[in-house]
């Protein structure tokens, strides 16, 4: 059993296909094959079912892959610890963003970070927090930016910031001229959501409840910019987190209206394993959000 054995079990369990995992893993499929094959005998055991149309994990292959996981993340500390011993703020930084704060947060960020930590390159993943969270947990990434509340085992969250939401209507919208709005009063209006998934669109459904009702008038879809741009065409409103309506974002077609109070928030953190061996990287993104944070405030 080797490192690259482990390694390729890993991918094609993450993957579903042995195509995928090989160009993930940089190897050919029949180079791949036949290490899983080889390590299939070694264990005695099957570790896939190989279908036409997708690769499944066996129930004792699903525990194997877990334990290869925390083996290859171990292997890796050992790499991190020797490079954390020399300079922490030198070498690539892995960093999970959630789709609805990275592009509004990195462009000030990575600027801020750079000053900080010009030895750092960030690798950057934006996902759902889910899918953030399995990757954290794996090792794939060093730390996320996340919305609270997330409290898996073994992960500590640093407060970054609070950001309040507001609702946004078509410029010629009846509520484009009002002064505050209720979160009750989405529910008889066209409302566009994230899809699910999202965190933000179920922190917008706690803060609207009503919107949970099957005959409310919803349209879904994926991202902030489509929500806002399906707002400024007219089809209906919604509700979008403070960093989208700054200036840069500006639509002239779209207006924002705050909720009346209390006002529906959340609040961003920076989370990472208790056992990372980097903090004064964890410091630097830290220190880092601060300081943008207060640029986009001046």
């Amino acid at each position: 059993m080797t490192f690259n054995e482990l390694r390729y079990l890993v991918a094609i369990a993450q993957e579903k296909s042995f195509g995928r995992a090989a160009q993930r893993c940089f190897v050919s499929q029949p180079a791949l094959s036949v290490a899983i094959q080889k390590l299939e005998e070694e264990l005695g055991t099957q570790l896939f079912e190989r279908g036409k149309a997708e690769i499944t994990v066996t129930p004792v292959g699903e525990r194997i892959v877990e334990q290869a996981q925390k083996v290859l993340e171990e292997a890796a500390r050992i790499r991190e610890i020797a490079q954390a011993g020399r300079n922490q703020l030198v070498g690539l930084f892995r960093l999970g963003v959630i789709y609805t704060v990275a592009p509004y947060l990195l462009p000030d960020l990575i600027p801020a970070l750079n000053e900080r930590a010009p030895q750092m390159p960030l690798e950057i993943e934006e996902n759902l927090t889910e899918q953030l969270e399995t990757a954290l947990k794996s090792g794939r990434i060093d730390a996320a930016i996340i919305a609270l509340p997330f409290q898996p085992p073994g992960v500590v969250t640093d407060f970054l910031y609070e950001e309040p939401f507001q609702v946004v209507v078509p410029q010629q919208h009846r509520w484009a001229r009002r002064k505050t709005i209720q979160p009750s009063e989405l529910a008889g209006e066209h409302t566009i959501l994230l899809n699910v998934g999202h965190c933000f669109r179920d922190q917008v459904l706690d803060a609207c409840p009503e919107l949970n009702r099957g005959d409310a008038p919803v349209t879904r879809t994926n991202s902030l910019e489509t929500v806002r741009n399906m707002v400024a065409s007219g089809l209906g409103v919604s509700v979008l987190p403070r960093d989208a309506l700054t200036p840069k974002y500006h639509s002239r077609l779209v207006v924002a209206v705050p909720f009346a109070k209390p006002v529906p928030t959340r609040r961003i953190a920076l989370a990472h394993r208790k056992s990372f061996p980097r903090p004064a990287a964890i410091a630097a993104i830290l220190e880092a959000v601060a300081a943008s944070r207060t640029k986009k405030a001046a």
